[in-house]
């Protein structure tokens, strides 16, 4: 038997993998259970100098990600002696990770990958795991899809779930039950659920609070996020709103750019006294490999650095140039606050966990971004995934 505990891109995948493999499975999410189309109602970011976003709920952030299928931080994970080759090849086809068609790429898209190319830019189409039959381009993937032509890990929840797992939401874990050593199972409030066997995939927000509660170590100091934020200005009727939302990138050392659409760009122009709707607004997000020095204990702490500073100005500039080129009016451009998608590091191999993701506590696993080794800058998810395949492999033994 084993537990999961949390049920985004880790927790889902394991109660997948070893449902699928006839083991005894119970998932224990502390959201409720919902529909795609609802998951923006579930977002629970946590205040900080940087915003850190987040859902809770069944499927967990997946369910508003933006469908970026992108492998990242294959080297790191590497010297630490995991190899994901054929995990990751296995999860893109899953996923069905592809390129979309043109007819899925809107007028502001090609807009900036016109600019961008025209400027000296290096830039490509984003791999997605969206279903190019079911998206109907309506620029909702950061609040849930209504189509489900995203993939989320409710999807895997599901199968799991058909496989015997059993699910149970709205039941947050207050601690991990530790014998002479050993797991034997995670309380949740007055209710007790035994085994040897516990995955912590609670998110690398909660995972390392359950893991310091019984004295284990984390790098709870140690916290990313990947910050970002997004430039953007007035195309009158351009419409970007609806595009599907990252679908190019333009990648450098410590940042990427992408085109992406902000409701958070509107309320920027009417504090300047412009007016613009959400169908007149072009962007640019600008994302980073921020430094890792966040703090996790009760608050969360997460600000920024003189470094990051440096990368968010070098980034704003060349989505500045880039959106200036593709016809935006410079005298309009406005940034969104500061915020973070991508929180991890905060329970790392080599520190709170060994390169099979177990804990000094025998059967105590962790498979989420905590125990990611560096600040990817870059969309996690099919790594995390990768890895939760991983853990699967060696626990099922």
């Amino acid at each position: 038997m084993v537990i999961v505990v949390g049920s985004g891109a880790g927790g889902a995948t394991v109660a997948k993998e070893l449902a699928a493999k006839g083991l005894a499975v119970t998932l224990i999410e502390k959201g409720p259970e919902i529909e795609d189309k609802d998951a923006f109602k579930h977002y629970s970011n946590v205040d900080s100098e940087v915003k850190v976003m987040r859902t809770i709920c069944l499927g967990g952030t997946t369910t508003v990600s933006a469908g970026n299928g992108v492998r990242c931080l294959e080297d790191e994970l590497r010297q630490v002696g995991i190899d994901l080759v054929v995990e990751f090849e296995e999860v893109e086809k899953e996923l069905g990770v592809g390129i979309l068609p043109d007819s899925l790429f809107g007028e502001g898209t090609r807009r900036i990958m016109d600019a961008a190319k025209n400027l000296g830019l290096d830039v490509k189409k984003m791999p997605k795991f969206i279903d190019p039959n079911r998206c109907k381009s309506d620029g909702r993937c950061s609040f849930g899809c209504p189509e489900a032509a995203k993939w989320s890990a409710l999807s895997f929840v599901k199968e799991a779930e058909r496989n015997g797992a059993r699910i149970l939401t709205n039941m947050p874990v207050d601690g991990v039950l530790v014998k002479s050593g050993e797991v034997k199972g995670v309380r949740c409030g007055d209710r007790v659920f035994s085994d040897d066997t516990v995955v912590l995939s609670a998110g690398a927000l909660e995972t390392p609070r359950l893991l310091k509660r019984i004295g284990l170590p984390t790098s709870s100091l140690s916290l990313f996020v990947d910050t970002f934020l997004t430039i953007g200005g007035i195309l009158a009727g351009i419409g970007f709103n609806k595009e599907v939302t990252m679908n190019a990138v333009m990648k450098f050392d410590d940042f990427l750019l992408s085109p992406h659409f902000s409701r958070h760009l509107v309320n920027g122009m009417e504090r300047r006294g412009l007016k613009a709707s959400p169908e007149d607004i072009l962007g640019i997000m600008v994302k980073i490999k921020d430094e890792e020095v966040g703090v996790l204990d009760e608050k969360v702490e997460k600000g920024v650095t003189n470094r990051d500073a440096v990368l968010l100005s070098e980034g704003a500039s060349l989505a500045g140039s880039i959106l200036e080129k593709a016809g935006a009016d410079p005298s309009t451009f406005v940034s969104t606050p500061l915020r973070g998608a991508h929180p991890g590091g905060t329970a790392r191999i080599g520190i709170a966990v060994d390169q099979n993701l177990e804990t000094e506590v025998s059967g105590l696993y962790v498979a989420d971004a905590s125990v990611l080794p560096a600040a990817p800058g870059a969309p996690p998810i099919l790594t995390i995934v990768a890895l939760a395949k991983y853990v699967s492999r060696l626990i099922a033994r």
